[in-house]
């Protein structure tokens, strides 16, 4: 009789414990279900360097200025050439990669290396929302075509250069990160700047 009772209290109070319980996690889920938002990826403040500039090696067939916080590397790709270089940006993580062919007058060699860096420009059209090409005439008299390239593209500025006889520059600005380009935006737009300072200082040694 005693063991029913104290069987029966103990039922009674353990269904009472297990409906508060119940009642608890079923309010906690439903709290927490109702009032969470999934949060934004947040990114790292960009430090954009400063702008200062030094001259590139007399031992390049070309000369230009380019920023005292970046790196001129030799080009480390198995098909490099000669006088192919890269100018890297450590802190932001960008290159713009140089290639270069000497013409010695060769009208068709130069109509092929254009056709194929607007080939190559051409590509980025899968994943671009625009492209906007501009044709200048450069303080020291190259033509150079430059392609700014719009959307989750992996190159966003390219650009060629020529004298039409004796030189033919390519160049082109890559970012080594997984980040999207609407989060890379102020250094996108500061490493165009840098690349346009590039154009604008580029001369030929052997015009």
């Amino acid at each position: 009789m005693i063991y029913n009772t104290i069987q029966n209290l103990c039922f009674t109070s353990s269904l009472r414990t297990w409906r508060a319980g119940f009642f608890l996690i079923t309010f906690f889920f439903a709290s927490c279900t109702r009032d969470y938002q999934p949060k934004p990826k947040g990114y790292n403040r960009l430090t954009l360097p400063p702008l200062e500039y030094r001259s590139s090696p007399d031992s390049l067939p070309y000369s230009f200025e380019y920023s005292t916080h970046a790196r001129l590397l030799r080009d480390s790709s198995w098909f490099s050439e000669k006088h192919w270089v890269e100018i890297y940006y450590p802190e932001l993580k960008a290159n713009v990669h140089i290639t270069y062919k000497k013409l010695n007058n060769r009208d068709e060699f130069l109509k092929e290396l254009l056709d194929d860096s607007y080939k190559l420009t051409s590509k980025q059209q899968i994943k671009a929302s625009g492209i906007d090409e501009l044709v200048v005439v450069t303080p020291y008299g190259s033509t150079a075509v430059i392609a700014e390239i719009a959307g989750e593209v992996p190159s966003q500025f390219q650009f060629t250069m020529t004298d039409s006889s004796r030189n033919f520059l390519r160049g082109a600005l890559y970012f080594n990160t997984r980040v999207q380009n609407d989060s890379l935006a102020p250094a996108i737009d500061f490493m165009k700047k840098e690349t346009l300072h590039f154009i604008n200082t580029l001369q030929w040694k052997n015009r």
